[in-house]
């Protein structure tokens, strides 16, 4: 069993993600699910023991099928922010690494990730 970077204690969350910006045909890649009503990076938590370049390629992987190559570390982004879906009401302080990936010239590709809750995960194209 993998462990997360991160915890949840008493409704205060903090948490560790590697995500990915892949760009493709005038279009950046970003994943939805059933249960929000948004849409958010691709990409997942940092297990211990895992550098953050070598989660964000198992999470491209886990969620596109592909093995997207890291091109270089975009930003660092530091998010506060209030839980959702079976997080609802966690307070989050969260750090993310944001990856571009390498192009790999096309967009098709067939997803079978879901969510930590079992939700349905979709990608997306969404044009810049």
């Amino acid at each position: 069993m993998e462990h997360n970077c991160g915890f949840i204690n008493d409704k205060k969350a903090f948490r560790y993600r590697a995500a990915a910006i892949i760009v493709e045909e005038g279009c950046v890649l970003f994943a939805g699910n059933d249960e929000d009503d948004y849409y958010y990076s691709v990409g997942g938590a940092v297990h211990i023991g895992e550098t953050s370049e070598e989660a964000v390629k198992r999470e491209v992987f886990e969620e596109t099928g592909l093995n997207y190559e890291v091109d270089h570390l975009a930003v660092i982004h530091e998010h506060f922010f209030i839980g959702s879906s079976g997080l609802k009401g966690v307070d989050f302080h969260e750090l993310t690494f944001y990856y571009m990936m390498k192009p790999m010239g096309k967009r098709d590709f067939t997803s079978q990730s879901t969510t930590e809750s079992g939700a349905k995960e979709t990608m997306h194209w969404l044009p810049i």
